[in-house]
């Protein structure tokens, strides 16, 4: 697969139609049957707008998941979760934040496993491998390559209560080692499927420079250091003896949004605060992805110095174009962040992408014509800089 230039992070803005089909399924009104059939129909329309605007690398939009974490949640069979799709609707009407812009992260409530911090029944096992369900679907309706996204094992291990699955596993880090063979199974046949770019979802990194998150690991009795330092070799691990197949991990603070009671307008939310630079030596440095995805979008992640540390033959994705506001950024103001961003580390090793996924969940998403001009938006500037997309 050719350097790509610019890719976005996973997840489409979910059509209203799949929305409303998937409560009804909730509601018991429709069989599964129905629900897959409407998904098959949306992800093969999008597909096609994909290819339609010449993006380089595609997905399915994520149209199959309720949130992002179901990559591995919803693939392993052990945890302590009665909920099921049936009753998600449900939790996330009990689970709505108010009208703020910091939101918990991980909440310790009865819910979906990693979207929720669960305990286990007994040692996880891998009971459906769904991003390689969900790369079969697209790479046989595609005509351009396409890739899949799977939240790591250091999310993962933030949302596993250690604490309450004592005699199921030795701690932590018997966990983590756990999960990171699992999901490289899970790589492993993406990889005889003939997947061409294995992309991490990594969010729990950005916990180890925001305060309130490492002040809950040191009261649960965990060192963030070597936390930090384990996710790491648990990452390396996922990826381990991967050849001629692109990686990319996705470090981002939060993806929620809000809606403001008074305007209407859309707000950005957000689970993390703090820069980068505390961590990017170490992670830019051990991680052996070949590509870093990073959120620069707003204030909140801090100057591009960090880059500083990311060794040669490596690729940033810089996250530029934000995907919690309708305003659509222009071609120019996306150059000069890319000639700041060159300061510091040199312009081929660069690329460009929103900051996160359109639709991390179900909740409020941008509308899709502010979503494709978004896009269309990062190719245009990805052939003015590099000359391809």
């Amino acid at each position: 697969m050719e350097l790509l230039r610019v890719e976005h992070i996973g997840s489409l803005a979910r059509p209203i139609k799949l929305l409303d089909t998937q409560a009804k399924y909730d509601a018991e009104l429709i069989d599964r049957e129905d629900l897959i059939k409407l998904e098959d129909q949306l992800i093969s329309a999008v597909i096609k707008d994909q290819e339609k605007i010449g993006f380089p690398i595609l997905t399915d939009g994520e149209f199959r998941r309720r949130n992002f974490q179901d990559s591995f949640g919803d693939a392993v069979a052990g945890y302590d979760a009665p909920l099921t799709n049936r009753t998600y609707s449900q939790w996330q009407k009990n689970n709505k934040s108010d009208f703020t812009q910091r939101v918990e992260s991980g909440p310790q409530i009865p819910g979906p496993p990693v979207v929720t911090r669960r305990p286990v029944l007994q040692r996880l096992s891998l009971k459906r491998n769904i991003p390689l369900e969900e790369y079969k679907y697209v790479s046989a309706m595609a005509n351009m390559p396409a890739k899949v996204t799977l939240i790591g094992p250091d999310r993962v291990a933030q949302r596993f209560d250690w604490e309450s699955s004592k005699g199921i596993y030795d701690g932590l880090e018997d966990f983590i080692s756990h999960v990171a063979l699992i999901q490289h199974e899970m790589i492993m046949e993406l990889l005889e499927a003939g997947c061409p770019y294995i992309h991490i979802d990594a969010p729990g990194y950005t916990a180890y420079v925001d305060q309130p998150s490492l002040q809950k690991m040191r009261s649960r009795g965990e060192d963030p250091a070597a936390n930090l330092t384990m996710s790491i070799e648990a990452d390396n691990k996922v990826i381990e003896g991967i050849k001629n197949v692109a990686t990319g991990i996705h470090f981002c603070k939060g993806n929620e949004r809000a809606v403001d009671p008074i305007t209407g307008e859309i707000v950005p939310q957000w689970h993390r605060e703090g820069f980068y630079d505390a961590i990017a030596e170490q992670i830019f440095t051990q991680l052996n992805h070949d590509r870093f995805m990073l959120e620069y979008d707003d204030e909140r992640s801090g100057s591009f110095e960090a880059l500083r540390f990311v060794p040669k033959g490596k690729i940033v994705v810089l996250g530029l174009v934000t995907t919690k506001s309708l305003r659509v950024e222009s071609v120019d103001e996306l150059l000069l962040r890319i000639e700041d961003a060159s300061r510091y580390i040199d312009v081929d090793q660069l690329a460009i992408s929103p900051q996160c996924g359109f639709a991390s969940g179900v909740g409020n998403s941008l509308p899709e014509d502010i979503q494709w001009k978004k896009l269309e938006v990062l190719l245009e500037t990805a052939e003015k800089v590099w000359g391809a997309k």
